[in-house]
């Protein structure tokens, strides 16, 4: 069931927009492909896919994402703290949606639904990796204790932010790059499972 050419291409194809929650805003959109082999459908997927500005490449399944920080102080005669502080995170996950032709062969299904699973389970993944830095850049900036001017309270929250915000781009990163090394065994693995659970009667052929 390994179509190697397909393997390799889709390696390197997932990825993650660049990010400019804590509290999360979370859509789906959807592009069309189509396809009778896995080789046509390699070919929609690189054709139609998402563009990535970070790769400059198309890809099977992607997330835009944006932060926006509020951050309110309250200032004393001789101090100045952070009084509250809320991240929000809004994605917007893209992903392929296969019109399956009549004919189309149960292998070539069965790779389908399984690579279209996996496609999803990596967006979200990126999107709870945006949460989780979301909820520690939050909490950090809560955390911060009383300035001298609420000019140095706003300095020292961008610089917070900032440092927060780049181990996130470092953490999508390192995501992405365990994913590809691992693609081709975890695809591997993953066929074999849901051929396993059709023969056992557990999912439709």
């Amino acid at each position: 069931m390994t179509k190697r050419p397909l393997l390799y291409a889709l390696m390197l194809a997932f990825a993650v927009l660049p990010a400019s929650a804590a509290n999360l805003v979370k859509t789906y959109s959807y592009f069309s492909i189509g396809g009778r082999t896995l080789d046509d459908i390699g070919t929609q997927l690189t054709k139609r896919g998402p563009q990535v500005k970070s790769t400059g490449m198309r890809h099977p399944g992607a997330t835009q994402m944006a932060f926006t920080t509020r951050v309110s102080y309250a200032e004393k005669s001789n101090s100045c703290r952070i009084a509250d502080a809320n991240v929000t995170v809004k994605v917007k996950v893209i992903l392929p949606e296969w019109r399956r032709p009549r004919k189309a062969d149960a292998g070539v299904r069965l790779f389908w639904n399984t690579l279209s699973a996996d496609i999803k389970r990596h967006e979200d993944r990126h999107v709870e990796i945006a949460k989780n830095h979301a909820r520690e850049l939050e909490d950090a900036l809560k955390a911060t204790y009383p300035q001298k001017t609420c000019e140095v309270a706003k300095a020292k929250a961008a610089k917070i932010t900032a440092a927060i915000l780049a181990k996130h781009d470092r953490a999508q990163v390192q995501f992405d790059r365990i994913e590809t090394i691992n693609f081709e065994s975890r695809m591997q693995r993953l066929l074999r499972y849901r051929m396993e659970r059709i023969e056992n009667g557990r999912l439709p052929g």
